[in-house]
């Protein structure tokens, strides 16, 4: 089905409503959904202090690029700010604060913000981390701002953020496996749940686009491909430590990532392909011809990209980070 609704805004006016009535089944309920204390030792306890040391213990035996690993995730998810400001200006969408898309906005942000919390706070008691250093990088992500290849489009922001969503539930979910493999059930359990969420919230983004290629199949194919030309780029490409340039750490990090196995190239191919099957991208027949071209590229993307990550060598470990203690 492919409507003429005349212009993007007249879309995002019928997605807006959608996404208002979807909110329950993609948000959960505030006084519901968990909070960083439930996982965390609880300062107003006698046993604080012992469960404190038995989460030194459990964090001193996870490995060095798993920490690292840990703290740009944690950097990424305390950049929020930066994420909401991006969204709010996105252009074509009712800026009214009980519309569907600032409404979601506000409640995706809240759900989000709880991941930097419960991180942050477990790296702190770690041991094992200069807070101080992670503290500058994190102001630094946030200052910096970031360019991820949308401008102020809402189908590529929604692209994006399918994307993104499905890419840090992959991050966090094998981190939690590693951890739980290093004997860290406390972290494990953790970042288990943050991925539920991302998760979640993937299920919703992708929801959302998909609406939108109901009713204005050309214009969103034309997104979705531009996107993939772009490379869908992470968050926090711009990541620095101080007295380094914009970007300079980004790439050690995600070193490490491949390493572990945690975020790889061959991930960023299969998602592409998820992407492909849940949007029905090949059975797309009703295009002009610059949506059948751009759908042909995106279903020829994947095999391409597989090639060059198989091509691709595991990155050695040289670099020492900032954040980390020992």
């Amino acid at each position: 089905m492919n409507i003429n609704f005349g212009s993007r805004r007249e879309v995002m006016k019928h997605i807006e409503k959608y996404m208002l009535e979807k909110m329950p089944e993609y948000l959960k309920p505030i006084d519901d959904i968990w909070q960083p204390s439930d996982f965390l030792p609880d300062a107003s306890r006698e046993d604080f202090f012992a469960k404190v040391k038995d989460l030194q213990q459990s964090a001193n035996e996870l490995s060095y690029d798993l920490v690292a690993v840990l703290i740009g995730d944690t950097i990424t998810e305390e950049a929020l700010p930066t994420y909401e400001s991006w969204l709010v200006t996105v252009d074509d969408v009712s800026k009214d604060e009980e519309g569907g898309w600032m409404k979601w906005t506000r409640h995706w942000t809240a759900e989000e913000n709880r991941h930097g919390d419960l991180l942050n706070k477990y790296l702190y008691l770690s041991g094992r981390v200069d807070m101080r250093q992670m503290e500058i990088s994190t102001q630094y992500l946030i200052a910096d701002g970031f360019d991820i290849g949308t401008g102020r489009d809402p189908y590529r922001n929604f692209i994006y953020t399918s994307f993104q969503e499905m890419a840090t539930n992959i991050s966090h979910r094998r981190v939690a496996s590693l951890a739980k493999k290093d004997g860290d059930t406390l972290l494990s359990k953790m970042c288990g749940v943050i991925a539920s969420d991302e998760a979640r919230h993937a299920k919703a983004y992708k929801d959302f686009i998909s609406r939108v290629f109901e009713v204005d199949a050309n214009e969103a194919m034309l997104a979705f491909e531009d996107m993939m030309r772009k490379k869908i780029v992470m968050p926090a490409h711009f990541l620095r430590e101080m007295g380094l340039k914009i970007g300079q750490t980004f790439g050690h990090f995600t070193d490490a990532a491949q390493r572990l196995g945690v975020y790889t190239s061959t991930d960023y191919v299969d998602i592409l392909k998820q992407l492909i099957g849940d949007w029905k991208i090949e059975s797309m027949r009703e295009l002009n011809e610059a949506g059948e071209k751009a759908r042909d590229y995106i279903l020829a993307l994947p095999d391409r990209l597989l090639r060059v990550a198989e091509r691709m060598k595991n990155p050695s470990m040289e670099y020492k980070f900032k954040w980390i203690l020992a």
